[in-house]
Order: C-alpha cells, then sequence, then structure tokens
C-alpha cells in the first residue's frame, strides 16, 4: 500500500530536485515543467493523484499497462525517460518566473546534446515556449532540433488542464509514438 505524504511531508518537499529518469539514446525523454511537491516528497515523476501522466501513456500505446508513479525505472525499458524544465518542486509552476524557465531550456539543451535521445517531448506546451523563447510554438512536432534529436510539445498531463481529455491527450501522445517508430505496446 502506498502511503500519502503528510502536509508537512508535502511543505518540507519544497525546492527538492527529483533525480530523471534518463539514459543515453532514449527513444523518447519526457520532460514535465517541474516537480509538484507530491513527486519531490515520493521521488516519483508525475506524482500527484490527479496528474493524467500515467493513464496517458498507456492509453496511447507507450506502455502495455498503466505503470504507477513508483514503476518509473520501468520505462527505461521502453527507451523512454522523464526529466524537467524545472528541476525544483513547487506546489504550482506558475510559482516559477520566466528566467528560471529560460535557464531551465538551457540546462535542458545541455542534458539533451548529452544524452542525445531521439526525441524531447516537453509536456506542456506553455513551459516549451518560455523556456526556449518560441512564442509562436504549439502542440505537436517543432521545427527546433538539439543536435540531431527532434521536439514535439504535448498537452500538460495535470488534471487542472481540463481541455484535454485523457482520451484527447492520449491520440497526441499516441501521433508521437509512432513518429518515433515505437509499436502499440498495449496488450
Amino acid at each position: 500500500m502506498v502511503t500519502r505524504p503528510t502536509a508537512e511531508e508535502l511543505q518540507a518537499a519544497r525546492d527538492r530536485v527529483v533525480p530523471d529518469v534518463a539514459a543515453g539514446g532514449l527513444s523518447v525523454l519526457f520532460c514535465g515543467i517541474n516537480p509538484s511537491l507530491m513527486t519531490a516528497a515520493t521521488g516519483h515523476h508525475f506524482a500527484r493523484p490527479g496528474n493524467r501522466f500515467w493513464p496517458v501513456l498507456h492509453l496511447s500505446g507507450f506502455t502495455p499497462r498503466r505503470l504507477a508513479p513508483a514503476e518509473q525505472g520501468e520505462l527505461l525499458s521502453y527507451g523512454l525517460g522523464i526529466t524537467n524544465v524545472v528541476a525544483r518542486a513547487t506546489a504550482r509552476a506558475d510559482e516559477l518566473s520566466a528566467e528560471e524557465y529560460r535557464e531551465g531550456g538551457r540546462i535542458l539543451t545541455a542534458k539533451v546534446e548529452r544524452l542525445a535521445p531521439r526525441w524531447l517531448a516537453v509536456v506542456g506546451v506553455t513551459a516549451y515556449r518560455t523556456a526556449f523563447g518560441e512564442q509562436k510554438a504549439a502542440i505537436g512536432p517543432q521545427e527546433r532540433t538539439i543536435g540531431a534529436t527532434r521536439i514535439w510539445a504535448l498537452p500538460n498531463p495535470s488534471g487542472l488542464n481540463a481541455h484535454w481529455t485523457a482520451e484527447s491527450m492520449a491520440e497526441e501522445y499516441a501521433r508521437l509514438r509512432e513518429a518515433a517508430g515505437i509499436p502499440d505496446r498495449r496488450a
């Protein structure tokens, strides 16, 4: 049984950095905006109960079953990984400054140059726009590359992003999966 962090544990997680789930040569490196307090308290990416990342990853065919946040390490066996634009944990993404996003974009660029995934998938088009100065960017594949790495802006899976359903997000994530040449892994 998973124990939920207390309010005190969540507040103690503020500004904590959560290690990436990453390796060189991945097919897709998913990039969140920044860790939530729940993610920082548990050490598991996209750990907030209302976050739809894990269900959407499965619905789109990236994983053969719905993984729990605690199973994030299994992503590497599928050629997938997770990082963030900004490393520090906050209660809400709007606590981050534009300069933090831009600095995060510079750090992310260096990380992508080092790890060389085939695709960088930024989950949050607004975060992508701010981090990379691409104000007109839309959901989907981007013109910009980092070395040979292509970039795709995906809808943010946060439960706060209500105008995207899990199903419509899964369709967009599946477009990336197909572009990356990854077979549908659903059983």
